[in-house]
């Protein structure tokens, strides 16, 4: 099961980045994280974790398996049955905006059920992520 959702934001993508990337703060900015603790102190980096908290959802904790700098970061969250991927892209366009790409994908013997169960909340929390994101970065 994949869920995507973008945006466009009028920022560049270092901006961007800097925001994205300090994931202890998105709960400021994303109604769809209530609670995140970075694992380690420092910059965001392969191996790195978080532990977030989303309304409706366990407590989770992703580690960090790519990451370009200012261009992307891909983590992983493992549950019983189901592992989660979460993607977070920036494109740089030509005028200076960026655009941003998010994804969740699931696989394993339970992510039919979970995509069922869940598929409108993960819709709707990516939305928030990106829509957050955009008023963040845009805010003077």
């Amino acid at each position: 099961m994949r869920f995507e959702a973008d945006t466009e934001i009028a920022a560049d993508a270092e901006q961007v980045w800097a925001v994205l990337v300090d994931v202890g703060r998105w709960p400021e900015w994303t109604g769809s994280v209530t609670q995140a603790e970075r694992g380690e102190a420092g910059p965001l980096a392969v191996g790195a974790t978080a532990r977030l908290t989303q309304p409706k959802l366990r407590p989770a904790l992703w580690r960090v398996t790519e990451l370009t700098e200012r261009r992307e970061f891909v983590w992983v969250s493992a549950a019983p049955g189901v592992r989660t991927t979460g993607e977070h892209r920036l494109l740089s366009l030509p005028d200076g905006r960026t655009r941003v790409e998010l994804a969740i994908d699931q696989s394993g013997p339970l992510a039919g059920l979970i995509g069922r169960l869940y598929g409108g909340l993960l819709r709707r929390y990516l939305r928030m992520e990106a829509d957050g994101l955009r008023r963040r970065c845009e805010r003077g």
